[in-house]
């Protein structure tokens, strides 16, 4: 069985399409689920939100998805959340809301976007020198508290960063990237950047092996139109989100 895995599309339908693109040419997958925070950012948020409601894939709520979904656009509300409600419809928006922090997608497989007990806290991520870097071992078993024994392979997202640990007797945890967001900034204390490094969408196919055989994973980095969404993302007044997808990196 294959399980493609989709995470922080962030409004970049353009970015989602060269993914969905790439995985019909290597065969698509059983199964499709998305990982949240799907519409926020300065792109294209209610083209995303169609698109995905169009596929109909299981999906977990994100941070930004209740943020958008619920959260007052007031002084505090952050300028991509703003610009994604502005932009659904309550409706929509009601969807967000209604989707749930974590799934079991398939047997021992659990789906979230941040940890399965919250969905704006790092699981597999520190904050140093104002830098996201790997969390220690302790600290990933303690967030992970909440994840039923049972579990095998956890699926997340949040951090934007491409990550494949395997926890000590215990779950496989695998994060496959951000497929429409390849740079961020957080000013909250502490603040931090999450920086992938390059522009590519990424996203993450998993092979269940059965009968004996080991599970593979698998990042995938896709090359689209990231000059067409960096133009968008100024044209909306956000020049640093232009600089993070031309170049997997926040200004320096």
């Amino acid at each position: 069985m294959r399980i493609a895995v989709l995470a922080d599309i962030h409004g970049n339908v353009l970015a989602l399409d060269a993914v969905l693109e790439d995985l019909r040419e290597r065969g698509g997958a059983e199964l499709t689920i998305n990982l949240g925070d799907s519409v926020s950012g300065p792109l294209w948020p209610r083209e995303t939100f169609e698109r995905l409601e169009a596929l109909n894939l299981p999906t977990v709520r994100g941070n930004h998805d209740r943020r958008v979904a619920i959260d007052p656009a007031d002084e505090t509300m952050w300028a991509s959340d703003v610009y994604a409600q502005e932009r659904l419809t309550q409706a929509q928006r009601q969807v967000l809301s209604a989707q749930p922090l974590t799934l079991e997608i398939a047997p021992g497989i659990v789906a979230f976007h941040a940890r399965p007990d919250h969905d704006e806290k790092y699981l597999l991520d520190a904050i140093v020198d104002g830098q996201l870097v790997r969390a220690p071992l302790a600290a990933i078993r303690r967030r992970l508290k909440a994840l039923d024994p049972a579990c095998r392979i956890a699926l997340c997202g949040h951090s934007h960063r491409p990550e494949l640990i395997r926890i000590p007797d215990g779950p496989v945890i695998f994060n496959p990237g951000s497929i429409g967001c390849p740079a961020y900034d957080d000013s909250s204390p502490p603040a931090h950047v999450s920086e992938q490094g390059s522009p590519h969408a990424r996203y993450g196919i998993v092979t269940l092996g059965g009968e004996g055989r080991p599970d593979r994973f698998e990042t995938i980095a896709v090359d689209y139109d990231h000059e067409a969404a960096a133009r968008q993302a100024e044209q909306a007044g956000r020049p640093e989100w232009a600089h993070g997808l031309r170049t997997g990196f926040m200004p320096g």
